[in-house]
Order: structure tokens, then C-alpha cells, then sequence
């Protein structure tokens, strides 16, 4: 899958030999070789030469001939902790449907490296991938020095999107940042049409810093002179450097209010969750800015009415964006097993890993757990569906459950991994105690290993081994504890959710599972794989007519991204 930024760079001899261009998995390989082997933050080692990176990224940019280019692109930047590949999302669809063409770069990707590169509402197509892949392998390749080597994943990426945006002839470039906004391999750009900065958390404190102060400097670093910045109600310390730097750079600065359920007309927001309003905000102020900017916005609003209602282009935008992974609700198709109801084995994923994004992340699953029990039409899903999902799974923005819900035994379950980079006390606590203060509880915890790694770039379709046995679980076991000890902590809440999963605990791998408890069935289980945990899930309800899970795929966006090419196999 990739980092989502090369803040962790190494000193390593690569051979820089082309592979097979014929091959989509020889430029999936090629991709690998970039990946760097030090951990974000650490400082020790650094990249051979005397150049910082954003200066090195200059340098990448003219090799390629784009430092002209780059500049006739009209940009939309977004920073920010949580919320940012969401507004951009929006602010694409939105400009899409006015009638632009439009290019999208964000990260990171979930199952397939094409997946950060959108030109009109779609990842590029693998065949212009190659094209542009090579072009910029063999000419970085061939202009190689001892002070330039080839780039980190991430800075080749980013140099690979601006190629793509210009020789695709795009009319915008929404770029989503990487990581923070100042030092980010994106802040090559000297002249954006606007800026955007979402909602803002305490999250890669060890790369931003350690206050929110620190963070919306870093964020804030995008801001350029002549081009106005947005962003969202933001507490005062960060709201007081996100001020001081576009009074630095005399521009003006807006803050801007969530959108409200009456500006919709009676559609929905593609997207789920209450924090998307916020986001979709954003997003609608970041489109008018750049309308206006570009001597477009005559076409759409009328002059003497800037509080005009949106137009029905900004509607269909914000009522068919999509991004994967984020707020999703996919209906498991079980392979070979007809007698089995879609709607029997329901996956919620959201890659939330900061504890902000698991608060909003809870108060979506719960709210989704809720809306299950009081309708057939269980629950908002956005747009996008993945392969195995036919119409009859996704309708008009909503799944639907084949069987009535009141014959069921509907039970929820999470499925969890973070990286060894976060602290998983604080997003489990707070995904319990959010979900436990709407009323839900989880009836089991699976632990497990995520497939995919952070030194090896695949495509697609690469079948993931179903062996996990030779996995190092010590992580799973420790989050694990981590849970056992938080629910045991609270007796009045064990009680509570003991009386809401009686029964539940009879569903236990016998030879499959890894369990460090002295409790035979206990209400949370380390499981070494991946492709194990989800046979275990289609086991259950197939074994039991009557269950329905509700599998809550969090912690990790590399985890969702598993958890996505396993069901699309």
C-alpha cells in the first residue's frame, strides 16, 4: 500500500536498471525499490546530498520539464488532520460536475496505486499508468547524481501526478497533502488558486510537534501569497497560527460553517457521517473560491445574490463523491453459498487512526447500528461500490437487507489493527466509550495482522497468502489486552454488555484462533490472518441462519484496504 509520506528516508544502494515496461508488475516492483526503510521522524539518516527535499523536489520537477507546467495549473491545496481526502473528494466531484475537467491526486491508496491518481472522477486507466510511470522512471534514472538520487515513494509519486495533470490537460488539481503542509513533498506549489485547511487534531506529533499550535504552523505552510485560504472552526491555538500566517502573506482567511441539512434540496451527502458536513463546507467554499478565481463564477451564481441557494452542479457533486475506505458500507457477498442473505455479513470501514477520527468514526457506526434496527434500508452508504456489490446491494445511496431485520439476531463485531506508531489505548477508549454512550457494544474484538506492508508496493489483483501462521502477533496480543482491560475496568459496563451478547460466546474458532486468555470463549480473539477472520465471519452467519454481524473495520487504512481486496477476490 505504501506511507502515506516519505518523512522516513534512508540511505540505500538501489539498482536502477528498467525492468520489464510491459508489465504492470514490474512497475509495481520498480515502485517498491523507492520505499524507504527509516521510520517517520527519525532524523539520523538522511538522503545522500546536500539538498533539502523540497529543493530536491525542484530538481525532480525540471528534469521532467514540468516547472512551467506546473505553473498553468489551476490548484485547489488541502491540509489538514482529519477530513482533508474527504473535501477534496467533494470539492472534485463538485467541479466535475460543473462541467470541468479535473484531476485528483491523494493518498494513500487503499488496494491499488492508481487509485491516487483521478483524472474526471476515475483512477487512471493501467495502460496510461505504464505511460507515465516509465516516463518519469527512465528519465529521473537517467539523470541521476550522487547529490540527486531517485526520489522516496512518495516525492516519486507526487512528481508523477503533476506529469499526469499536465499532460492530461486538466482545468483543476485538487492535491491533498501527505503529511502536514510546510515540509510536504506537495508544497512545491508556488501558485494555487486557494488554500484549505480541515479540521485539525494532535496526530504525527513526532514529525509536526507536540502542540496544536505547532501542527497548524506546519499545516498552514501551504498558504501562498495571492491566494485566499478556508478553513473550519478550529480550536484557539491552532485558529491563532492558522491566522498568523495569512496575516504574514496578507491574505484573506476564511472560516467556514458547516452545511446544513435544508441546502441539500432533499438529497444526501455521499459520504456518511455527521463530521462530513464540515467537510462538504469546506469543500463548497474552496469551489466558489476557484470559480471565482478562474472568472467562472458568473455561470453558476448570480452576482446579485452571493447567499443564493447552491446550484443543483454543487448538489450533484456533494450527493455522488466518493472515497474508499472512509464511512463505507459494503454487503458481503459469500462465495458459494446462495442460501446465505447479502445482507447477513455487513462491513463498516473507516480507516480512522487518530482519536478524533474514531470519535467521528463511532458516532457513524453507531449511528448506522441504530438506523439498521428501525429500517430495512439500514443504513446511508456512499456512491461507491466495490466489485462484488450488484445493484441489488447498493440502491440510491442505501444497502439493503434482503431479510426483514426482525427475524434476525443482529450482532456487532470489530475488527481492529492500528500501527505500531499509534497508541491503541486512546482509540480504543475512545471508540468504546462513544459507542457504549449511544447504547452499542460489541458482542467479540478480533485482533489481526494487516496483508499488506510498508516495503512492498502490489497491485490490485495480487491474491494475498492465506497463511498468517509465520505473522509476529505480539502487537495483536498487546492490543488485545489493551481491550480486556479497558471493558474490565468498568463493571457496570461488562455487566451491561454481557446482558446485551449473551450468547455470542459460543462462536469460537477451535483450531484456528490464538487466544493468550485463560477464558475459553472469551469476547475478544487474536486471529493470525486476515483471510482467516473473514472465513471465521462467513462461517458464523452461515452456520447460523439466524445472525447477522456488523463488522466494524477500523484503526488502520491499511487494514480497510485488506479488508477491501479480500472481499473483491
Amino acid at each position: 500500500m505504501g506511507d502515506v509520506e516519505e518523512m522516513g528516508e534512508v540511505v540505500e544502494e538501489h539498482s536502477w536498471d528498467s525492468p520489464d515496461s510491459g508489465s504492470y508488475e514490474a512497475a509495481m516492483e520498480a515502485l517498491s525499490s523507492f520505499i524507504t526503510r527509516q521510520k517517520r521522524g527519525d532524523k539520523s539518516v538522511a538522503l545522500p546530498g546536500k539538498y533539502s527535499k523540497l529543493e530536491r523536489m525542484m530538481m525532480y520537477i525540471k528534469v521532467l520539464g514540468l516547472e512551467e507546467k506546473i505553473s498553468g495549473l489551476r490548484i485547489i491545496h488541502v491540509a489538514g488532520t482529519k477530513g482533508k481526502g474527504s473535501t477534496c473528494a467533494f470539492s472534485e466531484a463538485i467541479l466535475r460536475e460543473c462541467g470541468f475537467r479535473t484531476g485528483f491526486f491523494t493518498s494513500p491508496h487503499l488496494v491499488d496505486v492508481r487509485e491516487r491518481f483521478r483524472i474526471d472522477g476515475l483512477d487512471i486507466s493501467e495502460e496510461k499508468f505504464l505511460q507515465y510511470f516509465w516516463d518519469c522512471w527512465n528519465q529521473l534514472r537517467d539523470n541521476v547524481t550522487e547529490e540527486l538520487p531517485m526520489p522516496p515513494l512518495f516525492q516519486f509519486l507526487t512528481v508523477m501526478a503533476f506529469q499526469i495533470f499536465t499532460c492530461e490537460k486538466v482545468d483543476v488539481a485538487i492535491i491533498e497533502v501527505g503529511l502536514g503542509g510546510r515540509r510536504d513533498s506537495t508544497n512545491v506549489i508556488k501558485e494555487p488558486v486557494v488554500c484549505g485547511i480541515t479540521s485539525l487534531g494532535m496526530d504525527h506529533t513526532d514529525v509536526l510537534g507536540d502542540t496544536l499550535e505547532k501542527i497548524a504552523s506546519h499545516k498552514a505552510g501551504i498558504f501562498k501569497p495571492n491566494a485566499p485560504a478556508f478553513t473550519v472552526p478550529q480550536l484557539p491555538e491552532a485558529m491563532d497560527a492558522i491566522n498568523e500566517r495569512a496575516q504574514q502573506l496578507g491574505i484573506p482567511l476564511g472560516v467556514v460553517s458547516p452545511l446544513r441539512c435544508e441546502d441539500f434540496n432533499g438529497l444526501q451527502l455521499s459520504l456518511a457521517g455527521d463530521h462530513q458536513f464540515i467537510n462538504a463546507g469546506l469543500a463548497v467554499a474552496l469551489c466558489k473560491s476557484w470559480l471565482q478565481h478562474t472568472g467562472n463564477r458568473g455561470k453558476l451564481f448570480a452576482k446579485e445574490d452571493h447567499k443564493a441557494h447552491l446550484p443543483d452542479a454543487f448538489l450533484r457533486g456533494l450527493s455522488s463523491a466518493r472515497l474508499s475506505g472512509r464511512a463505507q458500507i459494503v454487503n458481503d457477498s459469500i462465495p458459494k453459498c446462495s442460501n446465505i442473505a447479502s445482507g447477513d455479513l455487513i462491513f463498516h470501514l473507516d480507516g480512522a487512526h487518530s482519536p478524533e477520527s474514531m470519535k467521528a468514526c463511532a458516532k457513524w457506526f453507531s449511528e448506522a447500528v441504530k438506523q439498521h434496527k428501525n429500517s430495512t434500508l439500514w443504513s446511508p452508504v456512499n456512491s461507491f461500490c466495490t466489485n462484488q456489490l450488484t445493484d441489488a446491494h447498493c440502491q440510491n445511496g442505501f444497502g439493503h437487507a434482503e431479510n426483514g431485520n426482525h427475524s434476525k439476531n443482529v450482532k456487532q463485531i470489530l475488527l481492529f489493527n492500528c500501527m505500531d506508531v499509534r497508541n491503541p489505548h486512546v482509540l480504543l477508549q475512545q471508540l468504546i466509550t462513544t459507542c457504549a454512550s449511544s447504547g452499542i457494544h460489541f458482542s467479540k474484538a478480533l485482533f489481526v495482522p494487516s496483508m499488506s506492508t510498508c516495503n512492498k508496493v502490489v497491485s490490485g489483483s495480487t491474491v494475498p497468502s492465506l497463511n498468517g501462521s509465520k505473522s509476529n502477533l505480539s502487537w495483536q496480543f498487546y492490543q488485545q489486552s489493551i481491550w480486556d482491560k479497558i471493558n474490565g475496568n468498568d463493571p457496570h459496563l461488562e455487566k451491561e454488555i454481557a446482558e446485551k451478547t449473551g450468547g455470542f460466546r459460543s462462536f469460537a474458532l477451535e483450531n484456528s484462533l490464538y487466544d493468550n486468555s485463560n477464558v475459553c470463549h472469551s469476547r475478544s480473539e487474536v486471529i493470525p490472518s486476515l483471510p482467516l477472520a473473514l472465513k471465521w465471519l462467513r462461517d458464523c452467519v452461515k452456520d447460523s441462519p439466524s445472525l447477522r454481524l456488523q463488522v466494524l473495520v477500523t484503526g488502520s487504512l491499511h487494514l480497510v484496504g485488506d479488508v477491501l481486496k479480500l472481499l473483491r477476490r
